[in-house]
């Protein structure tokens, strides 16, 4: 099922949630709504849903208009944070609760709705739990319960509400994988609010990033990952650290000239001479000695171990400004940093956005 959001305007008083949003799902995609809390994610989910009803704009599910009809008149399959399930039924009962509820003249025979739970359970690898309770279930098995009925009514659009949030970290990543390779072998239309940007980067195939109930940016992970749109997704998808060019050099904050083979991309369309650049801790270069007159003077002020990786803190020798690299044990090795040494480092790659003056 396709999904066409129309310049779709929602607010709560003066507030407005969601401001002028529009957005196109193609059939069997996956979509992550990507930005913090407060942008207006789930409210533009509710309204999909049809739990909510925009104040102005126009919701279309596979060339149809539904911005009036209820919930119950979409399809729509729907997964929240905190599961929901029934605690007094069994992971079976919870499963077929949508087929059982539905009017008798389109409500499967008790047969069918038997042979329909088995074939998700199955599916989602619970098979061996049908006669347990919530209770006796873990988080990320509940997590799969509540998808499974989600399924049972066959939707033709599945949306999921910060699914894996209540998780810990190890279960979110290995549940998210499966929702993948799921998805993939379902086909259904799925959109996925998160505010994990990992977890956006990971599942989707293309991400909506959403900030003050606009939409920033809409891509594949790799675009709104290496070529992000504004400031605002450059610095939420992922740490990166902040250089200010010269419009301000007067407030002494570090500059970083260009390197010859160095990948630079920066923003076109506004004009104004204040320029900020973004580098991300793994795009900085660092060496024990001086390679090129561009490269910034730096001294190592703390050192991290975490894992595989060796997270660095910088700070420049004029204006102190610190600087986070992150490198892998075996570059760390090699360069055999201590703290207080003097280091040169450089960007491999940069966002550099112009910032019109005020």
């Amino acid at each position: 099922m396709s999904i066409q959001v129309d310049h779709v305007t929602k607010r709560f008083g003066a507030f407005a949630v969601l401001n002028d949003v529009s957005l196109h799902v193609q059939d069997g995609e996956l979509v992550a709504l990507l930005g913090p809390s407060g942008c207006g994610k789930t409210t533009l989910l509710r309204i999909l849903a049809g739990l909510e009803r925009p104040d102005q704009g126009r919701i279309f599910l596979h060339g149809t208009e539904v911005t009036d009809r209820r919930i119950t008149e979409r399809r729509v399959g729907f997964v929240f944070q905190h599961y929901a399930l029934f605690r007094h039924m069994t992971v079976a009962e919870n499963v077929a609760f949508g087929l059982t509820v539905q009017p008798r003249v389109q409500r499967p025979s008790a047969a069918r709705i038997q042979e329909k739970v088995c074939e998700l359970l199955t599916l989602v690898q619970l098979q061996a739990m049908a006669g347990r309770y919530p209770s006796q279930l873990s988080g990320g098995q509940r997590q799969r319960v509540a998808l499974a009925r989600a399924l049972a009514v066959e939707p033709k659009l599945l949306l999921l509400d910060e699914p894996f949030g209540a998780l810990d970290a190890k279960v979110r990543k290995e549940l998210r994988r499966w929702l993948r390779r799921l998805h993939d072998e379902v086909h259904i239309t799925g959109i996925l609010v998160t505010h994990d940007q990992e977890e956006a980067l990971e599942v989707a195939d293309r991400v909506v990033v959403m900030h003050q109930g606009n939409v920033e940016q809409i891509g594949t992970p790799d675009e709104v990952y290496e070529r992000p749109a504004s400031p605002f997704v450059c610095q939420f998808l992922g740490d990166v650290n902040v250089f200010h060019g010269r419009a301000v050099q007067e407030r002494n904050v570090a500059d970083l000239p260009p390197l010859p083979d160095e990948k630079r991309v920066t923003t076109v369309g506004v004009v104004g001479e204040h320029e900020v650049t973004f580098v991300r801790p793994h795009d900085l270069e660092v060496h024990r000695s001086r390679t090129h007159p561009s490269q910034l003077e730096a001294t190592v002020r703390y050192v991290l171990t975490a894992g595989s990786r060796v997270w660095i803190e910088l700070s420049t020798q004029d204006s102190m400004q610190a600087i986070e690299v992150e490198l892998t044990k075996e570059r760390y090795r090699e360069l055999d940093l201590r703290e207080g040494e003097i280091v040169f480092v450089h960007p491999r790659h940069r966002q550099v956005f112009k910032i019109p003056q005020s």
